[in-house]
Order: structure tokens, then sequence, then C-alpha cells
């Protein structure tokens, strides 16, 4: 029996996904994005679940989708329609699932990201690399472009001048050069990678989970709100806040000026 695709691990309110096809540099199949399509819609469900930590297994973390694969559109009987309907359906479910999930969300690179991999790194919220990692926009290379939403998620991460010299050029970038150009937040040894980003997952965790969830969703909004439609939500957002029993017990212990205890 083979292994599965991806590996799903919850340790207290932090669950780990991991994408488990070492011997494919975790390349993305049908059978990894129906996975991480449930994975997703777990963790949205379990509210006890506050941060997520994606990994890949063996030396990548994901080399994006299968080049050989790709001649299968070479076949004249392929309209272009039907190319079309098959990432619409297929891998841009991913950045829609993905980048909309309610609670914090920790990419732990922990070698190549290339192409959709690069991509699905940029649809979490914060980045950690080994020393080890590479990250490439590498669709020019084969002579696509980024089907999977990378023109909308790169230039919000590194700017719109970087972006632009990544995706004509495909270059590739080392750990250090990624954190020159805030494609990640810090560059870590690489045995120590996963020790890393699950102490600033416990951080983010010792925070109230309908916060953190609340706190998430303005981030997103912020995106593309204007500023007055952003302090509507905000106001709104905040008042839910106020009536959780989170927000009560964080009052309560620093008036008596101990540490809190969030519960649910």
């Amino acid at each position: 029996m083979s292994a599965p695709a991806l590996l799903y691990e919850k340790n207290g309110h932090v669950a780990t996904v991991t994408m488990n096809r070492p011997e494919a540099r975790n390349s993305i199949n049908p059978e990894m994005l129906c996975r991480l399509g449930d994975a997703w819609q777990d963790v949205n469900d379990d509210e006890q679940i506050r941060v997520v930590i994606l990994t890949g297994a063996g030396s990548a973390f994901c080399s994006g989708g299968n080049v050989k694969d790709m001649q299968k559109y070479a076949d004249q009987a392929i309209a272009p329609l039907s190319i079309r309907q098959e990432y619409r359906r297929g891998i841009q479910q991913l950045p829609l699932a993905l980048y909309d999930l309610e609670v914090p969300t920790i990419a732990a690179v922990n070698g190549a990201a290339i192409g959709a991999g690069c991509d699905l790194a940029c649809m979490c919220d914060i980045r950690i690399a080994s020393e080890k990692a590479r990250f490439a926009e590498s669709f020019i290379k084969v002579g696509i472009v980024p089907g999977d939403g990378g023109a909308w998620l790169l230039p919000r991460v590194v700017g719109r001048s970087k972006a632009a010299e990544l995706s004509f050029t495909g270059d590739t970038l080392d750990a250090y050069q990624a954190l020159e150009c805030g494609l990640v937040s810090r560059v870590v040894a690489h045995e120590q990678l996963m020790t890393s980003a699950r102490e600033l997952a416990n951080r983010i965790a010792a925070n109230p989970g309908p916060t953190l969830r609340l706190t998430k969703r303005l981030l997103r909004e912020g995106e593309h709100l204007r500023l007055d439609s952003l302090l509507e939500l905000s106001a709104a957002y905040q008042a839910l806040a106020h009536k959780t029993p989170q927000h009560e017990e964080a009052v309560r212990a620093f008036i008596e000026k101990r540490p809190p205890r969030f519960e649910g």
C-alpha cells in the first residue's frame, strides 16, 4: 500500500500538514490537491486549531506541477477551454482554500519551492526557510504563465518590481536572497527548521483562537478594502471580540497580574 500524499498531525492547538511525495519532490498531483482541500476544511471546522504549519517531506518543499504530465496538452484533441476548466477546477482551488484559511499559516520551507511550490509558500501568512531552501517563480522557463495565482500573490509578498524580475527571468533565489527581498521572514539551520516553526506556532497559539481568526480575516480584507470600509469591518469584529470569554479572561488576568488561561 502506497504512503498517503499528505500527512496531518495535530498537537495541542497546532496542526502540521506535510506534503508526502518525496520521491516526486512533493510535486502537486490530483491526490495531493484533494487531500490538501480536505485538510484545510478540517482545520476550519476544528475550533481547537489556532495555527497550521505546512512543510514537505524529503529534500523539497514542493517542486510545483509535474512538467512531464504537461506533454498531454500537445494533443490537438484537447481544446484550450478544456485546459482552462482543468486549471479552474484543479490547482486554482488551492489558493482559494489556503489563502482564505481561517487560522494563521506558517510555511516551513525545507528545500526547493519551485513554480507552484513557490506560490504555495506565498499563500501562507509567514514563511520560514531552511538554509537549504530555494525559490523560483519558474513558469516562464517551461513556456507557461503562473496559472495558480502567483501573479496576484508574489507582488504582495515581495513588491511589484521584484515580482516582475522573478517572473520574467525565472531565476532561482537561495534562502538568504529570499530573506533579503522579504520572501521569507527568517532563515534557520536546516536541522532547526521544524523546531523554529513549532516555537513560532506555539507563541501564536498561546493567544485566543477566535480573535486569531478575526485578526487574520481583517488582514486579508485589508488587502483590497478602502480604509473607511476596513474601519467599519474592524468595529464589527471588535464588537464580536469584546463578547468572547477569551477577552473576558484576558482582562481579568491583566487586572489580577497573572498569565491568562484561554480555553476553547
